[in-house]
């Protein structure tokens, strides 16, 4: 990268390289997160039955083009919080946002099956969950001892468990077609499965651009390989292209406002989690690219702008945004930390943002292709999550609480009838087994006590696995 500029100006945010050399980086920045960015999206109009398989796809699938293109645009927006600032708003670092997986478990309960009509106690959570985010920012140092990496390990190990069912049905032909027989077919298997191994072969294969934007370039051979075997046709890309207009505005409130207490209270309980993953993604950004630890003007100014961000993005039909951490290993590996590279890419999302037509391809790609990604990157979100375990202490302590935490979130996860008998807003809330596994794991964190390691028996485990106390344990 010296070609670039000096390693003294590939270390400071503030330095701008060359036009010429800046564009391309910025794009990059864009592309590394592009599919994650606007999955989330896919994934509740489909959850809500007005994506994939419904009767909108006739008319040209109008709102989930417009959750895609609000996804875009908001993110692009949230980036320059952090880029640019405004005021105490950003961390004026190469901070790039997008919409948060974290939340997917939440809405998923609170739209299933019920359509637009779903949309007004949805984005009134997103509204009033970033407002409740922004103010964290202010309290960000003093409850981070509240979420060890016992706490959000777990909770990130959940988010990613919760979702790779998505995966699998997404690549197995979507929900819709779950009665029907192509429902698993090699067909549709098969288009993942070349979207899997593209991925694979290009992260692990290759280095620079195409490592970093593997999933991405895995998802266009995906879509080639799609157009070849007849799952998608030229004549359907260019109605869909037809379809869609050059440039839309986004409507406030297009869908209409409502405050749902179940929504209001998924969200701002996941505002905690987004808010301690942005404060990991920014340590890490400043560490790799610059060498240093994040200032606590920097960490602050970052979780303002993610909760900014999402308020913002839920007036005009957009979803909570937080920091990207595949930013995080492009800026270690790339070592530019200039904040106005990753303005570049901003600006670029956001011209995507205005252009539905943009929307209109990306809803083009098969079920089955997304599938093969969302398969890839869901996964990694579980691996993310082992990787903050494996900083825990793992004391008998620690057992228990991350396995009664587990047992019982993942549990109604899997069974969410089990709950069936509880009032509407809890059992949302239950159902998505993510809430309760949090507010275990920080409950029991914070009141069982420490030396609950130091006895000599265990009556849960009971010698489990040839579990054996050690002599300082004894003692």
């Amino acid at each position: 990268m010296t070609d670039i500029a000096t390693p003294q100006q590939l270390r400071d945010p503030n330095y701008m390289p060359g036009l010429h050399k800046a564009v391309p980086l910025g794009i990059q920045h864009v592309l590394a997160m592009f599919v994650s960015n606007v999955t989330p999206a896919i994934i509740i109009a489909g959850a809500a039955g007005f994506g994939f398989g419904s009767d909108a796809g006739a008319q040209g699938f109008p709102d989930m083009t417009y959750l895609i293109q609000m996804s875009m645009l908001f993110a692009g927006i949230a980036t320059l919080f952090q880029t640019i600032g405004l005021g105490p708003v950003g961390a004026r670092l190469p901070i790039v946002q997008g919409t948060s997986f974290a939340f997917i478990p939440i809405m998923i309960p609170l739209v299933a099956g019920q359509g637009v009509e779903a949309l007004p106690a949805l984005f009134g959570g997103v509204l009033v969950g970033g407002l409740f985010h922004t103010v964290l920012a202010m309290f960000i140092g003093r409850i981070r001892f509240a979420l060890p990496p016992l706490v959000t390990g777990l909770v990130v190990t959940m988010i990613g468990l919760a979702l790779v069912k998505v995966g699998i049905q997404y690549a197995a032909g979507g929900v819709p077609a779950i009665d029907q027989p192509e429902y698993g077919s090699l067909l549709n298997w098969s288009a993942a499965l070349v979207v899997i191994f593209v991925t694979l072969g290009l992260k692990f294969f290759t280095r620079g651009m195409l490592s970093v934007s593997a999933v991405f370039l895995g998802i266009i051979a995906g879509y080639l390989y799609a157009l070849v075997v007849g799952m998608v046709s030229i004549d359907g890309i260019l109605t869909s292209w037809d379809r869609a207009a050059v440039f839309q505005a986004p409507v406030p409130f297009k869908y209409g406002l409502e405050f749902s207490f179940a929504a209001i209270v998924g969200f701002c309980l996941m505002a905690f989690v987004s808010a301690v993953e942005t404060v990991g993604d920014v340590s890490g950004i400043t560490k790799g690219g610059a060498g240093r630890e994040a200032t606590d003007k920097e960490i602050e100014g970052a979780t303002y702008a993610d909760g900014l961000g999402s308020a913002v993005a839920g007036v005009f039909g957009g979803f909570p945004n937080t920091s990207f951490s595949q930013n995080v290993g492009l800026i270690a590996m790339t070592g530019v930390m200039s904040r106005h590279v990753v303005t570049i890419g901003a600006l670029f999302l956001i011209l995507c943002g205005f252009v539905p037509k943009v929307g209109a391809v990306i809803r083009t790609v098969p079920i089955e292709v997304l599938g093969g990604g969302v398969i890839v990157m869901f996964g990694m979100v579980v691996a993310a999550g082992v990787s903050m375990l494996s900083d825990v202490n793992w004391n008998r302590r620690n057992m228990v609480i991350f396995a009664i935490s587990l047992s019982i979130g993942l549990g109604l996860q899997l069974d969410p009838k089990a709950v069936q008998y509880l009032p509407d807003t809890l059992r949302i809330l239950m159902t998505s087994g993510l809430l309760p596994a949090a507010a275990l794991a920080i409950g029991l964190n914070l009141l069982l006590p420490d030396d609950l390691s130091e006895g000599s028996s265990d009556p849960i485990s009971g010698g489990l696995a040839g579990h054996k106390t050690s002599p300082a344990a004894a003692e």
